[in-house]
């Protein structure tokens, strides 16, 4: 496959998967999330892999979740929302190494999700994380909110998706949601020590560690699967379809008129 909206590159055995996108903060559209599924598929199975870092381009944005613009009410992929997210968060869990996201910007919505499944976070001390689901008619039900709430705690999860604040990399490092920080500009070494430290390890042993891991909250991959087909439904009504036009009108979205 030719990538248009990702790069990859392989650095000493770790695989580096970038979203290429910096002119809309790193947001996905269909296209982006083929690419990057078809791209962590490729390194999760190959042998000479033993790590994968899941990027943003530039310096402003790790990824802001679903790309607004690139639909009108809908997403422009295939799969229950209009995008694969499913499969995406899917690979992510099921390769066979830790995935670390390096996070050096915003990691908002559905960008905060992937880094949040992602098996480790570095951050950049300029890094912001954050959810807005519920600011813009939407909501990750699954991964998003029942795996978050088993990394950061019930209430801070809930405080996370009901509010929709922003957290400085310190702050998400103190609920757990990262696992270091580093000045901006040692962001990249950081992540390349951290690959070089677990290319030293046994990769069968750190196989089935990520597999025992897992096990414990793969009931949540039923929750998204119900939860999508949910979210589907939502999706066509005039209360989420709000939160859309307000968006794009920047302006603040008027949700309970909508409510029928």
């Amino acid at each position: 496959m030719d990538y248009q909206d990702i790069t990859y590159e392989v650095k000493n055995g770790a695989a580096y998967v970038t979203i290429n996108r910096p002119e809309v903060f790193n947001a996905f559209r269909g296209i982006t999330c083929e690419e990057l599924i078809h791209a962590l598929t490729k390194a999760a199975w190959d042998k000479s892999i033993g790590v994968i870092v899941l990027a943003g381009a530039g310096d402003k944005a790790f990824c802001t979740g679903g790309d607004q613009s690139a639909h009108d009410g809908q997403y422009d992929g295939r799969g229950i929302v209009g995008l694969p997210v499913e499969e995406l968060q899917t690979i992510l869990r099921d390769a066979p190494k830790p995935v670390i996201a390096m996070v050096q910007g915003y990691a908002i919505g559905g960008g905060n999700v992937l880094a949040t499944i992602c098996d480790m976070t570095i951050a950049s001390e300029k890094a912001i994380f954050g959810q807005v689901g519920p600011k813009v008619g939407s909501v990750d039900p699954g991964h998003g909110t029942a795996y978050l709430a088993r990394v950061v705690g019930e209430k801070k999860a809930r405080e996370i998706w009901y509010m929709c604040r922003k957290y400085s990399a310190q702050e998400a490092l103190d609920m757990g949601l990262v696992n270091k920080v580093v000045p901006h500009e040692q962001l990249a070494d950081e992540v390349q020590k951290w690959c070089d430290e677990i290319m030293e390890k046994s990769p069968t042993a750190l196989a089935i560690a990520k597999r025992s891991f897992n096990a414990d909250t793969e009931n949540i991959r039923g929750i998204s699967a119900l939860g999508m087909q949910t979210l589907q439904l939502y999706y066509n009504t005039e209360e989420s379809q709000e939160g859309v036009k307000a968006f794009n009108e920047k302006r603040k979205p008027d949700f309970r008129s909508k409510v029928k």
